[in-house]
């Protein structure tokens, strides 16, 4: 793990949860009396990985000042997006401060019980350009789901809203390399949910699927019960 750098996309606005949360972005509203942002760093340092570079845009100074540049026994450094990028500008845009080959990119508003190294020992067996962390909800309406075949390669995605039930969603969570980093087009916003991951579908994505308790909290509704389901202590 000591192989593995964390990326946090922590760049949003967080506009739906502006009535409850305005003072600062979304990754630092308080959980208890933590930030949300908090949760994630403990996953990664618990797992053993010691660098982590968090994305940050909207209200950058504020997770800065939050942090600095260690958190336990991490370290940690800074990609500013300047402007907003998407999903994978901001990966591409933190390549000045990537150190390393083997990256585990995480959403900074979504969390999911799952065992991290397991996942990263699946992603380096396997070596798929990108390995993705689902998890199986009751309701996939708000989310999209996540078509696989019986060898865990993703056939596609489903858009938000066009289904609804059970199934199975992305998690916000990607094993994946630099390399795959670097052929992101640079200096534009990019995708990676709508742009990177259709092109890769050609066996090229598989999935680790948990069966852990998985949270947003992108909307008021959903950030009200995010303290009941992160892990205490």
């Amino acid at each position: 793990m000591e192989e593995v750098q964390g990326i946090i996309l922590a760049g949003g606005f967080g506009t739906r949860l502006r009535t409850v949360v305005s003072d600062r972005p979304k990754p630092l509203a308080r959980v208890g009396k933590r930030p949300f942002l908090s949760f994630l760093l403990d996953q990664l340092v618990d797992a053993g990985i010691c660098e982590i570079t968090l994305c940050t845009y909207h209200l950058a100074h504020l997770v800065e000042a939050e942090y600095g540049s260690n958190y336990r026994s991490a370290t940690i450094s800074y990609s500013v997006e300047p402007q907003p990028l998407g999903t994978a500008g901001a990966v591409r845009n933190a390549l000045p401060v990537i150190t390393m080959e083997k990256l585990l990119v995480m959403n900074g508003d979504s969390f999911c019980h799952y065992p991290v190294q397991e996942f990263v020992a699946a992603f380096q067996a396997n070596r798929p350009d990108i390995q993705i962390l689902t998890t199986r909800v009751d309701d996939i309406s708000r989310y999209g789901s996540v078509d696989v075949d019986e060898q865990g390669f993703v056939r596609g995605f489903c858009e938000k809203g066009s289904q609804s039930g059970e199934g199975i969603i992305n998690a916000g969570v990607y094993a994946t390399t630099r390399k795959l980093i670097e052929a992101i087009p640079p200096d534009r916003p990019v995708s990676l949910e709508k742009e990177v991951f259709p092109s890769l579908v050609d066996r090229r994505m598989r999935v680790f699927t948990s069966k852990g308790p998985f949270i947003d909290i992108g909307t008021p509704e959903s950030y009200a019960l995010a303290e009941a389901i992160l892990p205490r202590g």
